[in-house]
């Protein structure tokens, strides 16, 4: 590592003391090699962009994660026998394993219709997504396996395993694609939880190199800002700053040998020359004040109670056009919380009022300018509640069978895929696990999901471990169009 040194105030001081030191590792030919080193190293950057196995029906994919388990009964999975039954005990055994005890059925207290030409059935819990039916292909046959706990189950929605350390499926999609625009990151979250039920690891990399780890934008604890303060203000001299990079990049360099691989040291030095170009690109891709009056009013920015996720899907939106690969948009705890023990109609409808417009505009706004066709969104829950009332107004964790949806990218739309039983407490029709529906995720960015591996610890590793299928049925054909 070169000897610490003071800056002096002059500019001009300050390049000639560069210079000096970059003259210190080799001559004075080197510090004009700096620049030329460091634009040959970032073209064989980690993140740089790379063919998908086949060709893929979605470019890029935006997941609308809902924290805390989205009632599927309540929303995407009508159940007219709950209402007919309701007080009554269920006529079957009741899983093994439930996270508390649960008592006799209860009804949805909301209607629901069929909308769009589809005559897909929504309940009254979103009215704005109702008028995208015919974008929706809703899985209703989703199964969590036994994770009943939220950390758990967060760690197998987002990583495909709920006990060990794994990528989350953005990292994946990243090593295995890469980013098209190398001045933003390819994989960026908005407003996660930081502190409870994973943590960072949910957007992580685990044993992948740390470059392909998700970017973090805001957090759940406060409301969110559309700004990365560290690099929202430019340099006052990028020439200056690149000087400064290009010694750092050759420091770092000399101080590992060539034949050891760091990917830590590989990920930090990747982050220095992304952070840098991120100086220029984020402020005007993160600028929501170039959005139309009308284009903010369609999201709900300006209003209560749909400003605060109706800036998270537009910025995400304007992440996609320009190419980030993967955005992750978060309504999570503790401030954004579906975990309806008790208060079932308050909690889900406070909820749904808040994200209901911001998502029905964010699908009608990509459709509008011609980005749905190749952006996958994704609606996910970690799992769904129990058709059985937990105290008088509650309902319980239940991963044994719930409700995710999709658009865009690739699938059928106007559709339901998969079926429970008549209450809503298990599969019963084309069941759907959660190695299913990262392999249908993968597929559709035109991976193989037994292909996309990883060597680590002595054996092969991938996002569906050894199992996972591709749901073929929801896939649109290229007739369609």
């Amino acid at each position: 590592m070169p000897p610490s040194f003071r800056t002096p105030r002059s500019t001009a001081s300050r390049r000639e003391l560069l210079g000096k030191i970059a003259c210190g590792f080799g001559g004075t030919a080197l510090a004009g090699l700096l620049a030329e080193e460091a634009r040959a190293a970032s073209s064989v950057s980690p993140l740089g962009s790379r063919p998908s196995h086949f060709p893929a029906r979605a470019k890029r994919v935006i997941f609308l994660f809902m924290h805390g388990g989205v009632s599927h009964v309540d929303t995407f999975d009508p159940k007219p026998k709950l209402a007919e039954l309701n007080g009554k005990p269920l006529p079957f055994p009741k899983p093994k394993f439930e996270f508390a005890d649960t008592g006799n059925l209860l009804r949805s207290p909301w209607q629901f219709r069929k909308h769009g030409e589809s005559g897909l059935e929504l309940s009254d819990l979103f009215p704005h997504l109702a008028r995208r039916a015919d974008d929706l292909c809703v899985i209703r046959s989703m199964n969590g396996g036994n994770q009943v706990s939220h950390g758990p189950a967060l760690l197998t929605l987002h990583t495909g395993d709920g006990v060990f350390a794994r990528p989350s499926v953005g990292a994946w999609t990243l090593y295995g694609l890469g980013s098209e625009n190398r001045d933003l990151p390819g994989f960026i979250v908005l407003a996660p939880a930081v502190s409870v039920h994973g943590g960072a690891q949910n957007y992580g990399s685990a044993f992948l190199p740390a470059s392909f780890q998700g970017m973090r934008i805001g957090e759940s604890q406060t409301p969110f800002q559309a700004e990365i303060p560290a690099i929202m203000k430019p340099a006052d001299d990028p020439a200056l700053q690149r000087l400064q990079l290009d010694l750092l990049r050759r420091a770092n360099l000399r101080h590992r040998p060539p034949a050891d691989d760091d990917a830590r040291l590989d990920a930090r030095l990747e982050a220095f020359e992304l952070t840098f170009r991120m100086q220029m690109a984020a402020p005007e891709a993160m600028d929501l004040a170039r959005e139309s009056p009308a284009t903010r009013a369609l999201y709900g920015i300006g209003q209560e109670p749909t400003d605060e996720f109706g800036k998270m899907c537009l910025l995400a939106r304007r992440f996609v056009e320009r190419d980030v690969r993967f955005v992750q948009v978060c309504y999570s705890y503790p401030r954004n919380y579906w975990d309806a023990h008790g208060g079932l109609v308050k909690n889900h409808s406070t909820h749904a009022k808040r994200v209901d417009q911001p998502i029905a505009g964010l699908l009608a706004d990509l459709k509008g300018r011609g980005l749905l066709d190749e952006t996958l969104v994704v609606f996910g829950t970690e799992f769904g509640r129990t058709p059985a009332s937990q105290g008088t107004d509650g309902r319980d964790h239940h991963p044994h069978a719930f409700s995710m949806w999709l658009a865009g990218g690739g699938v059928k739309g106007g559709m339901a895929y998969g079926a429970t039983d008549e209450f809503g407490y298990y599969v019963a029709e084309n069941k759907v696990t959660m190695p299913d529906f990262h392999a249908t995720l993968l597929h559709l960015l035109g991976l193989d999901h037994t292909r996309l591996t990883y060597r680590h610890a002595g054996r092969d590793f991938r996002l569906t471990d050894v199992s996972g299928h591709v749901v073929r049925p929801i896939l649109r054909d290229a007739a369609d169009g």
